[in-house]
């Protein structure tokens, strides 16, 4: 969408009934013809403009794609968000937010596409994206800390997402499963991969990325008893622009305040309240070994307390967990 054509369609935006050909021309010093040529730009990608003689223009229906245009309305918050760049297909928004970052892009710009070749979450696995229906976003931070801290983010951000899906919905009864993930009766929900460059005592930006299932009706046979998505649970469809304003809108007070802070203490409650493995038997699995253990929550660094068969208390600070009894 180029300059004028954003500047016409924001106007338009703020107009609830119709505004007139002759008052755009006046405002933006273009034709009559020249307005016509922006409205036709604007229904190619989608947008409904009733054109009525006598009256002008009048913007009667959105895309719901994620793009800024259509996300900025819902925004609460001061900087997450403000500078969104969407793609319609892309191998993967991490990606781009990172090149984006090492050239200098702000704190709170976010990357967004409608479908991904390449997602991906942790540990290299493929993150299924299909256009039209979900969220892939990355949003690019700048948190002056030791790198030591960083891992503390995709807790803090699980709780925002948490916290935009109780906010949707109070039936919605999603848990929290350490460390990334967002489940719904046992199913992935969503997923949060944080990637960073930094140096010990300095970190230069994080990228979040963050993968949300939300208006998908069906999944790959092999996913369909390990994924869901907020349709599926719900029964109706979501504006993907509201969502991820919210998310922005809930993640950004919880990251100003753990700027502020020196670890996890502040969320934790809220972390444990709703975690999926709190007091449950889990296997973590690692790099080269696993533990078995009940879990007794998490450390204000961000680590797992695991118990284990000696009755002592083990911080775990990365792996995969598996819960070993039942989902109840």
């Amino acid at each position: 969408m180029n300059v004028v054509t954003a500047q016409i369609f924001n106007r338009l935006m703020t107009v609830p009934d119709f505004l007139s050909g002759e008052s755009l021309c006046h405002e933006f010093s273009i034709t009559r013809s020249a307005v016509w040529k922006h409205i036709g730009l604007l229904r190619s990608e989608g947008y409904q403009i009733d054109a009525v003689t006598g009256r002008g223009y009048r913007l009667s229906g959105m895309t719901g794609r994620p793009v800024e245009a259509e996300v900025l309305p819902f925004l609460t918050g001061n900087r997450f968000g403000r500078k969104i760049i969407y793609h319609p297909l892309t191998a993967s928004t991490n990606i781009l937010a990172k090149a984006m970052a090492v050239d200098g892009a702000p704190e709170g710009c976010v990357v967004v596409a409608d479908s991904q070749t390449g997602g991906r979450g942790r540990m290299g696995r493929i993150w299924v994206s299909p256009p039209g229906v979900n969220l892939y976003f990355s949003l690019i931070l700048r948190p002056g800390v030791p790198s030591i801290r960083v891992p503390q983010l995709t807790l803090l951000v699980a709780a925002a997402i948490h916290q935009a899906f109780s906010k949707l919905s109070s039936d919605l009864v999603a848990k929290i499963k350490w460390p990334n993930d967002i489940l719904v009766r046992g199913k992935k929900l969503c997923g949060v991969l944080c990637e960073m460059q930094s140096e010990p005592d300095f970190t230069h930006f994080v990228v979040v990325g963050i993968g949300i299932n939300v208006n998908q009706s069906e999944f790959p046979p092999l996913l369909q008893d390990s994924a869901t998505s907020l349709f599926l649970e719900r029964g109706e469809l979501l504006l993907r622009p509201e969502l991820l304003a919210s998310v922005l809108n809930h993640f950004e007070p919880l990251y100003d305040e753990w700027l502020l802070q020196e670890d996890l203490s502040f969320i934790l409650p809220y972390l444990e309240a709703h975690s999926l493995l709190q007091s449950k038997e889990v296997t973590v699995d690692q790099l080269k070994r696993s533990m078995n253990g009940t879990v007794r929550g998490i450390s204000c660094r961000g680590e797992l307390r695991l118990e284990n068969a000696e009755g002592e208390t083990v911080l775990v600070s990365s792996g995969e967990a598996h819960l070993r009894t039942s989902l109840s």
